[in-house]
């Protein structure tokens, strides 16, 4: 079970404190009985190998880059679980604010940050452990979780099942996302997963103009064909060539009466 950070507590595996300035009230956030939500899970890579003084630090990095991309989303929507070598953000409304969110923190590996996120949508539910502590347990967590295990450092992915959330959420906004590969986990589960490309929407809708111009040569082709079928061929070519002339008849004129008035 993930559990809730409160800003009064500290273990020596550490804890990103800032996440909440006092206890979190489960009940207020809207999770006493099971919810849909976006799960954003920050993953630090290879965090369990590293010497204890550099987890130290990075744990510290990681609770400023927490800190600082949970600001602009208000506090009853969202929630932060602690995590072993991360942390999760539970986001309950809104999947583009998730997507938002994890973009803004892998902006840290420019830092250093060895930090890859995996976003999911799925159930959650607040929970309480054997010592009373508040927690959350739920597929959308751990689902979220096996995603950032495939993601390399400074690389998001996330499910289908979030890409589904966010184009009912923000039509259009899912074009971002594209098909990275299908994965399966330790527990022999298979995710279909996508990856961000922000040119993706702009090819679309260069295909989508190609597209469209194709449909209109087509149409004129088709209705070019009803005429001809209608009138016969020399008949469509001979009105054709007499609209030809009297257009060219017209353009000669206009250069002769503006050739006068140059001349004057």
């Amino acid at each position: 079970m993930f559990r809730v950070l409160r800003g009064t507590q500290r273990s020596s595996a550490g804890r990103i404190l800032v996440a909440f300035q006092r206890p979190v009230n489960l009940y207020a956030c809207g999770v006493t009985s099971s919810v849909r939500a976006s799960v954003v899970f920050l993953k630090m890579q290879e965090f369990a190998h590293r010497p204890v003084i550099e987890q130290t630090r990075l744990r510290a990095q990681l609770e400023a880059v927490v800190a600082v991309t949970i600001a602009d989303i208000d506090p009853l929507s969202r929630i932060v679980l602690d995590a072993s070598d991360g942390a999760a953000i539970v986001v309950l409304r809104g999947p583009e604010r998730a997507l938002q969110l994890a973009q803004r923190a892998l902006t840290a590996t420019a830092a250093g940050l060895p930090l890859s996120a995996g976003i999911n949508h799925g159930v959650v539910q607040g929970a309480e452990d054997a010592k009373g502590q508040d927690g959350m347990v739920g597929d959308g967590i751990a689902v979220a979780a096996s995603v950032a295990e495939f993601a390399s450092s400074g690389r998001l992915l996330t499910s289908r099942s979030f890409r589904e959330a966010l184009a009912e959420s923000q039509p259009g906004l899912e074009a971002v996302l594209v098909a990275a590969g299908t994965f399966t986990d330790r527990g022999l589960r298979t995710h279909e997963l996508f990856g961000t490309d922000r040119q993706a929407p702009q090819r679309r809708q260069r295909r989508y103009a190609a597209l469209s111009a194709l449909a209109v040569i087509a149409l004129l082709g088709a209705g070019i064909a009803v005429r001809i079928a209608e009138e016969g061929q020399q008949r469509f070519i001979d009105r054709v060539a007499a609209k030809y002339r009297d257009t060219t008849a017209q353009g000669e004129r206009y250069l002769r009466v503006l050739t006068e008035k140059l001349r004057f």
